[in-house]
Formats: structure tokens, sequence, C-alpha cells
């Protein structure tokens, strides 16, 4: 049986999915029935005859369900009818139980039935609806394809629509996605009781000191122990099981035995409980025995609707007043703030939450995922965009189990709410064998950077950088600009923030005259009146506060930096006093600009209040500026256009399916030179005119129809890199040079046993001038299709200037990617040599891009060199190599 997939509804509850089997028959069949009368439906799933009903065609039916083995209730039926193999078109049909409807259940069946579709070549549904069924109407209506009406019967509506997605399906789909999200979390940030079940009457017992933290940090609700041994745990009446609980219960704690957690999750679901955390490890952590336990506990929490956190976690914590819920083992409740946290160590959040409370960093949840089974940090991210409680995301992450996801849920947030990660493992160098340039770049770190930097997501190396740029971002506004003005009482500090300043793309710009007037009259004769503003030593708390102020007020800065070392009379609390007083000064004058304290004392609080804010306080410059650089960063990216993805209307896609479908049944791994050429043409794909031949006699006169200079190249299905075995001759001007060059490479082959994989000879016009480029698209199990660009060459591995994004990329990728490589100084024109064709090369990567979606059959394709010429000549595809799915030569 196919594995079923968990979705969502958007009453929170989960449900599963899968496709039917001919043995689903008569459940289907029984369904169909029981819920409607309709004869085409009725046609359409085929209840008449084993699954080949009075509607000839291909079939393709989905089911939903929940609950399992004999508790299997099945809510909900889709189906696709295809009338003839090839067919473009079918019709298709839905059925929901009267009781799941209006859930988004009908939406969801319609794009996996979709999706199902288009992998088979279907590109248009049809769908014939009895007028008064409003709500499958509303469903098609709100789907975000297009519906054209056609004609129909009297009563009746035929509706038919391309199910491509387009930019408004997505959005529908992430928009129901996201609603139902929150409603599944809701039960465990908000909710009304709890049971902690394993609750001992040990008080060292890790599901004592649960139940303990509960009732200390005050959980504005009842709190239930489940201990079967005991009727007293810590003066509260004990249950001995969930059951036997009298009222309802929206969360439940589990620290129990790993063998006894399944039979627990059982007895919760059939409680009605919507969501679990399991402190408990053992699972997937411990092999393939844990792994299967654990895909068991998700499976049996799904069929009742229920929604898991952990196994092998600390737990979950909500700091809102009204709520007050430490669900976790964690003796430290921090204060109430704004900052979300994901940690997927558990150890680790331990170490987290009291360095948060020694920074004074207020948080509004915190959530130890553990092995995440079921919540990800992508579902996190997804409830605290809605959180008015939150504004900045922490995520600590060890592996990324949904990239495509994260990218679209990051993106999304990251323009609203600043997402800060740190992902450890930045080492780890096994990644799978390659066949080509790009595969053997495209290490698991650069993916992981790929996914980054698409994401709008703040990537941090430590966790100390994540708390110093999470405690500016969210008490102080984000910068306008880049100009930093720096005030001090040493040279020292002020020399190295201005240096950290500036290798962080800030400028520390110089003090305008009018401002050095008015700060002559307070200050010291010796001090130094150029930013940083050197006080000198002898700076008193109230030349601080004076200084500050008129560098805030100065329209030519846009953030400050105040740097104070205990060297003189003034005590570090009276500086921490002076920078409060100009902070409120200012900003009652409606100026309101980021500012930073770094006040070199041990005794300095880490934090100062001002009017309900705080202006954080870090420990050297240079942390300081870190902060202040990425913050600057974050405020440049909400900013900036989202971007586009194109639509080349010049594109025959239907011709390199048909292309690759061709060799694919041929069983190719490598696609010929031919193939090649013909494939790119479909996407028009700027390629050098070549021919293939098979001796050294048709290349010399291919050569002089094709005109000189020339290049030679061996063509062969197995040996791969033509320049290792001496495959490639440049420069060749005359028709005996060029019988030759094939003459050698036969010889040389033949030489090194290799005569037998020589396919023939490639000789192409040589592309004189312009700068060598690399071009390529690797398939990631994970993140799925990348494209790469970089220097090209034959030294591309050993150079390494090479960025990746994962497809589809925006017009905005593009022209990033291009600028992203420290190369990209010799584009713009170098020593004399005139700027390359930019906007050539970003449209052959978009191009790229869109030919990579449509043929997910390609595996590799590595494009090099791609010559860039001068602007307005565009550039040409020198060499290229494309491999199909499925094998790796």
């Amino acid at each position: 049986m196919e594995a079923a997939e968990e979705v969502l509804l958007r009453d929170g509850q989960t449900a599963m999915v899968r496709t039917a089997t001919e043995t689903d028959h008569a459940l289907v069949a029984a369904f169909v029935r029981a819920y409607t009368a309709e004869p085409h439906l009725l046609a359409l799933f085929g209840v008449d005859s084993p699954l080949e009903s009075r509607l000839p065609g291909q079939r393709h039916t989905l089911l939903a369900y929940q609950g399992s083995g004999e508790a299997l209730q099945l809510i909900g039926a889709a189906v696709w009818v295809r009338p003839e193999e090839q067919a473009e078109t079918a019709e298709v049909g839905f059925l929901v139980h009267p009781a799941k409807r209006r859930l988004g259940l009908a939406s969801i069946l319609l794009e996996r039935l979709a999706l199902s579709a288009l992998q088979t070549g279907i590109h248009v549904f049809e769908a014939l609806l009895a007028q008064e069924n409003r709500e499958m109407l509303q469903v098609l209506q709100g789907s975000g394809f297009e519906l054209l009406p056609q004609e129909a019967p009297p009563g009746w509506v035929r509706l038919r629509f391309a199910i491509r997605p387009n930019r408004r399906s997505i959005e529908m789909s992430e928009r129901r996605e996201r609603v139902a999200t929150i409603a599944s979390l809701v039960p465990f940030f908000r909710p009304k009781s709890v049971a902690v079940i394993g609750a001992s009457r040990n008080p060292d017992a890790i599901g004592r000191r649960i139940f303990d933290y509960l009732i200390f940090n005050r959980f504005q609700g009842p709190a239930y122990p489940v201990n079967p041994s005991a009727q007293v745990v810590g003066s509260v009446v004990a249950y001995p099981s969930v059951s036997a609980i009298p009222g309802p219960v929206d969360l439940a704690v589990i620290a129990v035995p790993r063998d006894a957690v399944l039979g627990v999750i059982e007895e919760c679901g059939k409680k009605g409980i919507r969501a679990a955390v399991i402190i408990t490890a053992g699972f997937s952590e411990t092999g393939r025995e844990g792994r299967a336990l654990q895909a068991r506990l998700v499976e049996v929490a799904h069929s009742y609707g229920m929604r898991i956190i952990g196994p092998n976690g600390l737990g979950l914590i909500n700091t809102d007043p009204a709520i007050r819920l430490n669900a976790s083992f964690s003796p430290i409740f921090p204060p109430h703030g704004h900052v979300a946290m994901s940690s997927q160590s558990g150890a680790l959040g331990l170490a987290i939450l009291q360095y948060a409370q020694q920074m004074e960093l207020g948080l509004s949840n915190f959530v130890s995922i553990g092995n995440k089974a079921d919540v990800s940090g992508n579902d996190l991210m997804e409830y605290w965009e809605e959180d008015p409680q939150t504004d900045v995301i922490l995520l600590y992450l060890e592996s990324i189990r949904n990239p495509v996801r994260f990218a679209r849920v990051a993106r999304r947030v990251g323009c609203k709410k600043p997402v800060i990660v740190v992902k450890s493992g930045r080492t780890s160098a096994g990644h799978r064998a390659a066949g080509s340039h790009t595969a053997a770049l495209a290490a698991n770190e650069s993916l992981v950077d790929a996914l980054f930097a698409q994401s709008r997501v703040l990537r941090v190396d430590t966790l100390e950088e994540m708390f110093d740029l999470a405690a500016l971002l969210a008490d102080q506004p984000l910068p306008a600009g880049r100009r930093v003005a720096v005030v001090t009482n040493a040279g020292g500090p002020g020399i190295l923030a201005t240096d950290a300043l500036a290798s962080m793309g800030l400028e520390v710009s110089e003090t305008p005259e009018a401002l050095r007037e008015q700060l002559r009259p307070f200050l010291p004769a010796e001090a130094s009146l150029h930013n940083p503003v050197d006080m000198i030593a002898s700076a008193t708390a109230d030349q601080f506060r004076q200084t500050l102020e008129k560098m805030l007020s100065e329209p030519g800065y846009d953030a400050a930096m105040a740097i104070f070392i205990p060297v003189g009379l003034t005590a570090t609390a009276e500086v921490a006093e002076a920078i409060r007083q100009a902070v409120r000064a200012t900003r009652t004058r409606g100026i309101v600009k980021p500012v930073i304290a770094v006040l070199m004392d041990q005794q300095a609080p880490a934090t100062i209040e001002v009017d309900g804010t705080v202006v954080p306080n870090y420990r050297f410059p240079e942390s300081a500026a870190r902060a202040l650089a990425r913050a600057y960063q974050y405020a440049q990216w909400r900013t900036e256009p989202e971007g586009n993805i194109p639509d080349f209307p010049d594109l025959d896609i239907d011709r390199a399916r048909a292309l690759v479908r061709e060799a694919q049944a041929e069983g190719k791994d490598w696609l010929s030179p031919e193939e090649i050429e013909r494939l790119f043409a479909c996407f028009h794909l700027p390629t050098v005119t070549s021919r293939v031949v098979p001796t050294p006699d048709e290349a010399g006169a291919a050569a002089e129809q094709l005109g000189f200079p020339v290049v030679v190249k061996m063509v062969s299905q197995t040996l791969q890199h033509k320049s290792e075995w001496g495959g490639v001759v440049v420069g060749l001007q005359e028709g005996a040079a060029v019988r030759d060059a094939c003459a050698s490479i036969a010889a040389r082959l033949h030489a090194s046993g290799h005569a037998d994989e020589l396919d023939g000879f490639l000789i192409q016009q040589q592309v004189v001038g312009g700068i060598e480029l690399m071009v390529g698209m690797t398939h990631d199990p994970q993140f799925g299709p990348l494209v790469a660009f970089g220097l090209g060459g034959i030294y591309v591995e050993v150079l390494r200037d090479v960025v990746f994004r994962i497809t589809p990329l925006t017009d905005r990728n593009a022209y990033e990617m291009v600028r992203s490589i420290r190369g990209y100084r010799l584009l713009e024109g170098f020593r004399g040599t005139p700027p390359a064709d930019v906007a050539a090369i970003e449209e052959l990567l978009l191009r790229v891009s869109r030919m990579v979606e449509e043929l997910p059959e390609l595996a590799e394709l590595d494009l090099n060199p791609v010559i860039a010429l001068p602007q307005g000549e565009g550039c040409r595809i020198v060499d290229a190599r494309v491999r199909l799915l499925g094998s790796l030569t």
C-alpha cells in the first residue's frame, strides 16, 4: 500500500491522504453511495464495477481518512479520469463527508490530484457540478486556477481549468496551509488544561519536575498529574490514567518509559487530546527500531487528529502572563518578551534559557522540538508569524527536513519578522559521488547557504551571535542607512569599532563641521570631534549624554554606538543613565534610531531600559558592530522587491518533454551532443554552432563548412571531463589540422585501452574572447533542483567561486547570483576589458531554471564553459553535459 501523507484541516486536526488501490474498491463504493446518488459522480468513482466503471479510461483516486484499523473512517475522496492514455485533459470529481466540509479538505484533495495528474502528462481538468453544489463551486473558485465555463446541460455547470501551479494558486495553497498549521498548534501554546503523564512522587524524576514547574510558574489552568501508582503527587490528586481525568484536556506532556509511550498516545487520542509533548527519549536517535516506533507514534497520533512535539525534547514554554506555561523540565522560566525560539537540541535548550536570562532577553515562547517527528521549525515559524507576542524568531537547527517548505515559509515570515538561524554541522563532508562539476561543488553547506540566502534568513555562526542580534532586533528600530555615529571615552575601542563597522559594510562617516561646533563648547579641548568622537578618559556622564544626543539628532547618521571603559572617575551606572536620558530626549522629539551600548565593565547591566524598550549592551565593540551590520542587512532585505518568475513565451515544452521521454525509453544516462542541442533549442539557450561526426575525415569536412577557427572535442557517453583525456583541441585553422587532432585523440584513447568508448568528434566554431563562466544544475534528494553559477573552465572545482540557488529562480535571484561570486569584477570590466553582457547571463540562468522546473527528469546539467561576451553581444554555451534522473555513470 502506498504511504499516506499527513494533511492539516482548517480546524487544526490531522487527516491522512493516500492513493486508492483495487483493494479499496468496497470502501470507496460504500462511501460514495452513502453520501451521493448523483449518477455522474458514481460513474467517475467507478462504484458499479471493480474500478472499471461505465465511464472508461485511466483512473486515479485519492482517499482521505482519520483513525486506523477498525476505527478508520473515510472522510473524503477525489478522482480524475483520463479518457485516453495520452490525453492532456481529465475529468474530476470530489466527495467529502458532511461533517468534514468547510475544513479545506476538498482544496487539499484538488491540489494533490492536480500534482498526480501533472506527473502523468495531464495539464487540464474539467469538472461537471450541479448548480446547487455551491460548496464545491467555492472550492474551485478559491483554488487560484483560472476557471473557464463550458457548455453544460440545464441545471449543471461545467468548468475547465489548467492545473499548472500559478502565483495565485500557490498563494491560496499557502494561506490554507498557514491557517491549518496555526490552528493545530494553538493547544500547545494556549491550553486551557494540561495533563502530565508520568508525574512521579520522586521529586528528582523528570515527570515530577515538569509537574512542579508547571505549578510553581503559576500555569493559568488546571494541571492533572497522571500516575497509576500514586493517589497524590505534590499535594495534588493524581489520576491513574488520562481517561480517568473528569474534564477535557488540551495538552498532554508525556514522560513515561519508551515502551509505554505508544499506549499513552492511543489513550490520549481516545480522550480527544489534540496536542502531546513527548519528553521520553529512545526513538529515531537510537537506530532502526527507534525510527519505526517513532513513525508508529506519529501515525497513531494523526489518526486521532493529534499533533506531537518531540520526542526526545525538553518541552515548551509560553511566558504570556495570561498563560504562564512551563511544560518542560527547565527550572528557568524566562521573563516575558517578544523573542520566540525553537531548539532541536534539548540539552542545549537549558543552556540557551540560562544565557537568555543572563542577557535579560525576554522570550515569548521556547520550544525544544527534539526529533521533530511531527511539529517542525517550519510549523513554528508559521505560528509565530501571526503571534502578536512574537517579533523575532530564533531557530537552532541540526537538520532541515523539508527545505522547500522552509524556504517558502521563511521568505514570507521574514518580510514581517526577522528569522535568525544557527545551523550546526557546517563541516559535514558526506555527500554523494559526483558525475559533474556542478554535483562535485554542491556540498551540503553550499545547499544550506543557498537555502538561507533565498529565504532571507539571517544565518549566524554561533549562539552568542544569535542572541547579540536578537537583543538588537527585539527592541531597537531598524537602521535606515549604513552611517553610524560612534561615541567613546577611549581611542582604542573607538578604533576597533570603526574597523569592525567598516569591514561589515557600514560607514563611520565624518562629523559635519556644524555638529563639531555644537560639541566643542562642552567637550575638553583634547577631545577628538571627528567620528568616532573620543571624549577622552575624563569624560563625565553628562558629556556622554550631551554628545550622544547631539549625534543622534544629526540627520547624517542612521545609528549610534556608545562605548565606555571605566578608566576615570565616572561610574558605569552613571553612563548607562546618561545613555537612557539621551535616547529618551531624542525619541521625545520624534528621532527614532537604533542605539547600542558597549559598556566594557563586568558589572554593567545587560540592557538599558528606556520607557518600555531596551538598549542592548555588548561586551566588545566587534560584537555590537556585527549585530548592527546584520540589522542593516535585514532592513535592506525588507525594502528589496521580492522578484518575479518570468514567463518566456517562446518555449517549446512539449517537444522538450518528448525528447527526454524518448532518451529515457532508450535507457540513456547522458544525452548526446545532438540531443542536447535540440533540447536547448526548445528553451532558446544560446549555443555555439557545431557538428558531430564519426571520423577524422568527416571532421575536416565539417570544419570547412563551419568556418575557422574551430574546436575539436571527443564525444563519449562514458568518459567525462574531456580535458583529462586530452579530448579538446582549440584554435584549429585548417581541415588538415582538424583531421590530425581527431586522429591524435583516437590514438590516445586506444593507447589507454578506451578506444571503444569514443563515440565520435564534435566540431565547433571557436568563440574568441569573453570570460569563461559555468552554469549548472544538480538534483539533491532533499533540496530538489539547484542551479549553480560561477567562474568556469577547467579550474572550476579548484577556484570554487560558485553560488547555488534553489529553483524556481526569480529575476532577483538571478541578479544576486551573478553579483555574489568573487569574480564579478571581471564581468564589470577589468584592466581594459569591456563589461560583459550581464543581462544575457541572468536570462540564461532564468531559462535554465525554467527548463529544470519543466523537466523533472533532468538530474544534472553542466554548462562549462559559458562564454560571457561584451555588453550587447550575449553569451554562448560552449560545452554542455546533461544527465537524466535515475542513473549516475
